[in-house]
């Protein structure tokens, strides 16, 4: 049982209440004003808790972060006249669907570039010219680079894939640079296709059976040595990884890299649950990531078409979240189309009800902890709520003094 946070208020020997800055920010374990020698013995041998914390009032908005959403609405997989109204073409087209998103209530922007015959750009300099575009437009937004740059087949019989990874690291060479590169761990299927439904493709290029085959067949290469490489690059670059993880065993390796002292800085994270390879948007999916996540974390909830709305609500109750965005989907209820912008709007006014505020530009920046960077893995891990390494001759369970 906590004391006040005013330590005029608060008597000896007891535990010190935990600050309200979020859900499960910073609350992993009580810090001790002055303890009774049993008190100090059995906060000694407590085990160390690496999952997000939910104490009793974790669901007040009142103590949650003000919530992140993040907007894609570039929809590499789609073709212009699947929507027409939501998929730009034009550099001009592609600016102003950022500033829709961003005066309806998204401060993260995910980016994909699309050329003029529709296709998605692999050109590395149309990438530059939106970021310098966007940077004067929406100042304030995190400016978060899609990492598969485009993964849309070439034409019609040929294969849906990520480019090569040589391609792939020159997305640190970016200029202007982006705030995030989102960066996917171990390679992976992924059948954007399989929870699809009829309504979900009706009227669209998916409906084509040449098209549906290649987005069967796609796979996320993202091998050890990528990953690693990848990584260096962008941090030596001062460009924050967004890891865009499916599954555990993904969340798994990322913790593996922060214990080698590969990756050392704040860890925002997106599970993705669009199934064909992924986890589905299954609440017993979400949940079990969750209790995975360390507290020190950011973690926002993805998924596909009409699954969105139902788990950007779930993300938001919790003190999560949203990602949303014509990338995952373009309908609203059944049969009518939504734009990216009438999405983000949709999820302000969800978080309205909930009484949980909006993050600002400057305000998500800060949640994001963009442009911060940790010395090493111990101060990493010690910062994300990671159980410390063991140390050699160490037995039993570790935790942070």
């Amino acid at each position: 049982m906590g004391q006040p946070v005013d330590p005029a208020l608060r008597g000896p020997g007891l535990l010190a209440r935990g600050s309200k800055d979020g859900a499960r920010r910073d609350h992993r374990r009580p810090a001790v004003l002055s303890s009774p020698p049993h008190l100090r013995f059995a906060i000694q041998i407590q085990k160390w808790s690496t999952a997000m914390h939910f104490h009793d009032d974790a669901l007040f908005p009142e103590n949650q972060e003000k919530l992140v959403i993040t907007c894609a609405p570039y929809g590499p997989e789609w073709e212009p006249e699947d929507f027409r109204d939501d998929l730009p073409l034009t550099m001009e087209e592609h600016v102003q669907q950022a500033v829709n998103c961003y005066e309806a209530g998204a401060t993260v922007l995910h980016i994909h570039v699309r050329e003029l015959d529709g296709k998605g750009s692999k050109r590395l300099s149309k990438f530059n010219e939106l970021l310098g575009g966007l940077r004067e437009a929406v100042p304030d937004m995190i400016l978060q680079i899609g990492g598969s740059i485009s993964f849309a087949p070439e034409g019609e019989g040929t294969e849906a894939k990520w480019l090569s990874d040589d391609t792939r690291h020159m997305l640190a060479e970016l200029d202007p640079k982006p705030d995030q590169v989102t960066i996917a761990i171990n390679t992976s299927q992924m059948n954007i296709m399989e929870l699809m439904t009829a309504d979900d493709i009706a009227g669209t290029s998916m409906e084509r059976p040449e098209l549906a085959a290649a987005y069967r067949e796609m796979t996320v290469p993202a091998g050890p040595e990528w990953v690693e490489e990848h990584l260096r690059r962008l941090q030596a670059a001062g460009i924050q990884p967004h890891f865009q993880l499916s599954s555990i065993p993904q969340l798994e390796t990322v913790e593996r890299l922060i214990r080698r002292g590969v990756y050392t800085g704040p860890l925002n994270l997106t599970w993705v649950g669009i199934g064909g390879g992924f986890d589905g948007p299954n609440p017993y999916n979400i949940m079990n990531f969750i209790q995975r996540v360390p507290d020190g974390a950011c973690l926002s909830l993805e998924t596909l078409m009409r699954s969105v709305l139902p788990v950007n609500a779930m993300a938001i109750a919790m003190g999560l979240h949203t990602r949303c965005g014509n990338e995952d989907t373009i309908w609203g209820r059944k049969g009518q189309k939504m734009t990216s912008a009438q999405q983000v709007q949709q999820l302000v006014r969800v978080a309205k009800e909930l009484g949980r505020e909006v993050a600002t530009g400057k305000e998500a920046r800060d949640i994001y902890k963009i442009g911060t960077t940790y010395a090493n893995a111990d101060e990493t891990l010690s910062k994300l709520g990671y159980a410390p390494s063991r140390l050699p001759g160490q037995v039993g369970f570790t935790q942070h003094a």
